[in-house]
């Protein structure tokens, strides 16, 4: 069975790298475990073993129906031939009653926009570990200051708590990937801090990272003036990557009211 190249699969077959993988989630019998993108089962069979039922999301019908065959006498293990950007999380966890554990090797290719549409559903997820490309894990554990820090670090803060577990070589798939992987762990937020419950959070952060080398006087100028910026104890002279996740959301709280007055003038 060949990788294809428009599902991104680098499939993991190192089975030391395999076992640490499993050891550093800890799954417990009876846990609601999610794997994305089986691939060939490598790791699957681990999972099952360990939490005793697995649902596990996989988009390439050929992989499908090897795993179909391969799992076909377990009962608790249920394979969802679908897209996991489409996939219902909400619907699966009341199925299973409990929230979820989401594990998966996942394709470079959709990575952001799955995490994004996970912490979407993170009311039913318990946590989440991930084979990532390097890069991505260094940018989802980075700090302020630091040449990774980003948009992407910042809009996971108030939702997960994100550690890095281990970092894999490119030789523990097949085929290997041109670039280094390692998986990083997401346990979730239950309730977000107070400055992150902002409806301009997102697009703050985004106007800010939108052209790293602007100040935040000239990158937020739709949204707050630098007087504003001042007022809240940031140097409107400062870049993005200089603040912490709670000094944006003081920022986007900031340009609520702004959009609020302006709102109650019209």
């Amino acid at each position: 069975m060949y990788a294809r190249k428009r599902f991104g699969q680098h499939f993991l077959h190192d089975p030391a790298v395999i076992a640490r993988i499993v050891a550093a989630i800890g799954l417990h019998p009876g846990d609601a475990a999610v794997e994305i993108g089986p691939g060939h089962g490598a790791l699957t069979s681990r999972l099952l073993a360990a939490a005793g039922q697995l649902d596990a999301i996989e988009i390439d019908h050929d992989l499908g129906a090897r795993l179909r065959e391969r799992f076909a006498s377990e009962p608790r293990c249920w394979l969802h031939e679908t897209d996991a950007l489409e996939f219902d999380w909400r619907a699966l966890a009341a199925a299973r009653g409990a929230r979820l554990r989401v594990v998966g090797n996942l394709p470079y290719n959709i990575s952001t926009p799955l995490l994004f549409r996970l912490l979407a559903a993170s009311d039913v997820i318990l946590d989440m570990h991930f084979m990532l490309q390097k890069e991505v894990v260094d940018r989802i554990v980075a700090a302020p200051g630091s040449h990774a820090y980003g948009r992407l670090t910042v809009m996971l803060a108030p939702r997960v708590v994100a550690a890095r577990v281990l970092e894999v070589g490119a030789g523990a798939f097949r085929p290997a990937p041109r670039v280094s992987s390692a998986v990083v762990r997401l346990q979730v937020i239950d309730e977000p801090p107070a400055w992150s419950r902002s409806a301009s959070y997102g697009e703050v952060v985004t106007a800010a990272f939108g052209q790293r080398r602007k100040t935040l006087r000239n990158a937020l100028g739709r949204h707050l003036s630098a007087a504003q910026i001042e007022s809240l104890g940031i140097n409107p002279g400062a870049r993005a990557e200089t603040l912490a996740p709670a000094q944006f959301g003081a920022l986007a709280r900031a340009a609520d009211a702004t959009r609020a007055a302006a709102a109650a003038i019209r």
